[in-house]
């Protein structure tokens, strides 16, 4: 048989025991997991931010692997505990938006609402869905428990906008919307979109008070502390700063624009 996989990505942080109490109780229900983190950097309760990070890495994994995301501002509230099914993944985690990002893209096949105690810790803290819903279920699913058994089939849930780039003019309007570790603006410009405006024609390119007149292969290319743009891995437009930070060097934030001028 092959080793179940099931991934983590929290806001949670590492000084702290939640993360460990979270593996703890899926290898007591299944101790053949095979747990990976993919970050419990997210900041605290940034659901886009978690939405970003979630949707970059879920698709890198085998089919079957499940993923539990956990930024729950609203833990303890009326807000529903969901499982999504998708074509090669299972997704774990509170309905506000987390998980549809990630699920949309890989084709959501069903969603069941979390209702069935029985998968459940005896306890269920008001303040630890992570530790006493999401990481049993994750662990009794591991073992084969069909999506069914875990509650009831739902069509509505809450879906997150990222926003697309917005065409006014001459100019292709994005904006920022993640920020990496090493100050990478991240836009929400992809490739594909991008190529379709600019059709060959030159381009400028504008991220707070920095004109950008070229695309960079890699970062190679740019000169130390000089901001330059590129495609990342992601498939989206980045404005980076070779050996340096571009948010510091720009001062930009996420949320504002990135604009791209023919």
């Amino acid at each position: 048989m092959k080793t179940p996989i099931i991934t983590l990505l929290t806001d949670f942080g590492t000084k702290d025991h939640y993360v460990a109490s979270m593996k703890g109780v899926i290898l007591r229900i299944n101790s053949r997991c095979a747990l990976i983190d993919i970050s419990h950097g997210v900041s605290p309760q940034d659901i886009r931010e978690g939405a970003f990070l979630l949707t970059g890495a879920c698709s890198y994994f085998p089919k079957g692997t499940i993923h539990i995301a956990v930024v729950d501002p609203g833990v303890g509230s009326p807000r529903k505990p969901i499982l999504i099914e998708t074509k090669n993944y299972f997704f774990i985690g509170p309905d506000n938006g987390l998980l549809t990002l990630a699920a949309r893209k890989d084709g959501i096949r069903q969603t069941v609402v979390l209702t069935n105690k029985k998968y459940f810790l005896s306890e269920v803290s008001a303040t630890f869905h992570g530790r006493d819903i999401f990481a049993p279920v994750a662990g009794h699913l591991s073992l084969g428990v069909t999506p069914a058994s875990f509650g009831k089939r739902t069509e509505h849930w809450v879906e997150l906008d990222r926003g697309k780039p917005k065409i006014k003019g001459d100019t292709l309007i994005g904006e920022v919307i993640h920020i990496d570790g090493f100050g990478n603006l991240i836009s929400n410009i992809e490739k594909e979109g991008f190529s379709k405006f600019i059709k060959d024609r030159p381009f400028l390119i504008r991220a707070g008070k920095k004109t950008i007149q070229d695309l960079k292969r890699g970062y190679y290319e740019g000169k130390k502390n000089d901001p330059i743009a590129l495609f990342g891995s992601g498939g989206f437009l980045e404005i980076s700063v070779r050996e340096g930070n571009a948010q510091k060097v720009l001062k930009v934030k996420r949320g504002d624009p990135i604009t791209a001028i023919i």
